[in-house]
């Protein structure tokens, strides 16, 4: 807590739904009570897909002497159940059940405009509640209307497989209001083989443009080599690991070409050592989760500052 950081509580029910299992509502409000302190906002236990019980969790939640954020599901309920939160004085409202892949941008879209420009914008536009989205991923979603807030976890799978975000770069300056490109640089990566998907794969200037980004932001790429060894005999040094590969009957590429570098399906899990030279976005996921959140820091300072107006611009032409 020495450097605060700003905390908002999920209460897991997402997840939970998605499982089947469930989540015991008093277990929830103790924990939330011991942990009060470090937590900026909490959120409703809400039941995907039941409004009703949903908002009954909210008052349960209340009874208790505790203040959730309540949660609509805009794609499972009447608008009903949103109008009754703002009128009840509800000032920050999240938006749930999107996530997952249930739905996708173009379903959402028109959805999300009709509850914008109805029920939570004034007539001019401008949010008369603050919104909390969670698991919105899509920018084109993030940037068409006037969220509070937003989450999301992709950013991490991204990382874990090997991804970085990389805005594009236009007239001299990096740009966030578009969708950015998401590059493969995980030395083990299968996608080394298809071009346009790896690093390895781009073209010299994109590679340029690319490495330029990372230099920016104070990352490099990093180096590792490989070799055989027996696993259930050596003993891993201090900058080796045994290397995850996709494909493990194919050691004999690896050894007939040491010094050289080998595409990772080449490689065999249970015989191959990665060898460390310079840590880096190409060998370590944690220093990608790093610049992949420099990269939602620097679209969300891109970003107008809430509040800002949301206009559903109208289609140009003819309708038949």
């Amino acid at each position: 807590m020495k450097n605060k950081v700003s905390l908002m509580l999920d209460s897991g029910a997402f997840s939970a739904w998605s499982q089947g299992k469930p989540i015991d509502i008093d277990a929830y409000i103790q924990f939330i009570k011991e942990n009060e302190k470090y937590i900026d906002h909490y959120i409703n236990l809400d039941v995907i897909g039941d409004a009703e019980n949903t908002y009954k969790n909210q008052k349960y939640i209340e009874k208790h002497g505790l203040n959730p954020i309540p949660v609509f599901h805009p794609m499972r309920e009447d608008d009903s159940w949103l109008a009754r939160y703002i009128k009840e004085g509800y000032e920050y409202i999240g938006m749930g059940g999107m996530a997952g892949g249930t739905f996708n941008t173009s379903q959402l879209r028109p959805r999300l405009d009709h509850l914008f420009s109805k029920l939570i914008c004034a007539n001019d536009g401008m949010p008369k509640v603050k919104i909390h989205g969670f698991g919105m991923t899509s920018l084109d979603l993030m940037l068409r209307f006037p969220w509070f807030s937003v989450d999301s976890t992709s950013w991490v799978q991204t990382g874990r497989f090997g991804n970085v975000y990389v805005p594009k770069y236009k007239r001299g300056q990096y740009v966030y209001n578009e969708n950015s490109l998401k590059v493969t640089v995980s030395t083990q990566s299968p996608s080394q083989k298809d071009d346009g998907q790896h690093f390895t794969t781009f073209s010299p200037m994109e590679q340029r443009q690319i490495l330029d980004y990372f230099d920016s932001k104070g990352f490099i790429m990093g180096k590792s080599e490989y070799h055989k060894e027996d696993r259930k005999t050596y003993k891993l040094k201090e900058n080796e690991r045994w290397a995850n590969s996709v494909d493990a009957d194919s050691c004999r590429d690896l050894i007939e070409n040491i010094g050289k570098y080998v595409p990772p399906e080449k490689l065999a899990t249970k015989d191959v050592v990665e060898v460390v030279i310079e840590p880096g976005l190409s060998n370590d996921y944690k220093l990608r989760d790093e610049l992949n959140i420099i990269y939602f820091l620097d679209l969300e300072d891109s970003m107008p500052k809430w509040p800002w107006p949301f206009i559903i611009k109208s289609n140009k032409g003819f309708a038949f």
